[in-house]
């Protein structure tokens, strides 16, 4: 095997073992915006988040979900996430206004849209499944960074784009968050 495809193997493996690679360690929502972070599980060639907790605590306080899946390896995420982090004065306050709990699954660019599955409701999607149970019917490879609006009931509140050049400027992440199309 080659080296380069043994390394990629191995941090597959620790990303499906529930252990993030090192990469993905430090990457992330910015914390100013407290995110409750969901790391994978294990389900054999698949790696499975669980959005329950996060649908139970948004029942419980009240709030919505803004549900971001980055990739600990993805250039494209780490300009996202340097944009919240230099944004946070401006955004953090809109977050809470709006009623936002941010959920940050963390997975890797190896991960593909068969190998990703999202659970909720007692039952685990994979990526073009649970895209389809959603409404939305848009025929695309997984791209990341993505991220999903739902109410606490998984209803999607409003169809977001996804992958390069995600709302990279504040007034288009306030018109995102106030769910204006």
């Amino acid at each position: 095997m080659k080296r380069r495809t043994w390394l990629a193997a191995l941090a597959f493996a620790g990303l499906v073992a529930g252990l993030a690679p090192r990469a993905a360690v430090a990457a992330g929502f910015p914390s100013a915006y407290r995110p409750m972070v969901v790391e994978p599980a294990n389900r054999g060639d698949r790696v499975e988040f669980d959005l329950e907790p996060a649908l139970q605590r948004a029942r419980r306080e009240g709030k919505r979900l803004y549900v971001y899946l980055g990739a600990g390896d993805c250039r494209f995420c780490r300009r996202y996430e340097a944009f919240l982090e230099r944004n946070a004065g401006a955004l953090v306050p809109q977050f809470d206004a709006q009623k936002y709990l941010v959920v940050d699954l963390r997975s890797a660019l190896m991960v593909t849209g068969a190998q990703l599955q999202l659970k909720a409701g007692g039952r685990s999607l994979g990526y073009a499944d649970f895209q389809r149970s959603i409404g939305d019917e848009r025929a695309r490879l997984l791209v990341y960074p993505n991220v999903w609006l739902f109410d606490a009931d998984l209803k999607p509140l409003m169809q977001m784009p996804s992958g390069a050049g995600t709302f990279e400027t504040v007034p288009e992440q306030l018109e995102i968050l106030r769910l204006e199309q």
